[in-house]
């Protein structure tokens, strides 16, 4: 059998990479595009929740993704991100947590659950050593 190379640390940047990379995209579109702040800010006044909460996409889907990238308080952005993401599929997509798409038959919720798990994960592992601040 072939060994496999083992290193955690890498494993961890690549998934804080990975997770911050894809999640900063939908922060920066929102920076771009602010008229999706009034459908999301909509959605928590009809949850019964204050509109200004609203504010906290720029902290789990800009600033979040940059902590993670740069390796900085690391667990402490993929606790944004997880709560983020909880509140989007909280207001969004309750009704498909037990959907599969129709044309491909995966989860509907795939991506959702890849950038909330893989920050539940990473809010357990840490940043490992290839970090400005190592946790």
């Amino acid at each position: 059998m072939i060994a496999l190379p083992h290193n955690d640390h890498i494993g961890k940047l690549v998934l804080r990479l990975s997770l911050g990379g894809f999640m900063l995209f939908h922060g920066v579109a929102k920076l771009m595009h602010s008229e999706s702040l009034d459908m999301i800010g909509g959605q928590l006044e009809a949850s019964g929740l204050p509109a200004f909460i609203v504010y906290g996409v720029y902290l789990g889907e800009v600033l979040a993704p940059l902590m993670l990238i740069a390796g900085y308080y690391c667990r402490y952005g993929a606790i944004l991100i997880v709560i983020n993401m909880l509140f989007a599929v909280g207001l969004f997509h309750m009704g498909d947590i037990f959907s599969l798409s129709e044309r491909s038959g995966s989860w509907r919720l795939e991506l959702q659950g890849f950038y909330l798990f893989g920050a539940l994960a990473l809010m357990f592992f840490g940043s490992g050593k290839y970090a400005l601040r190592p946790d």
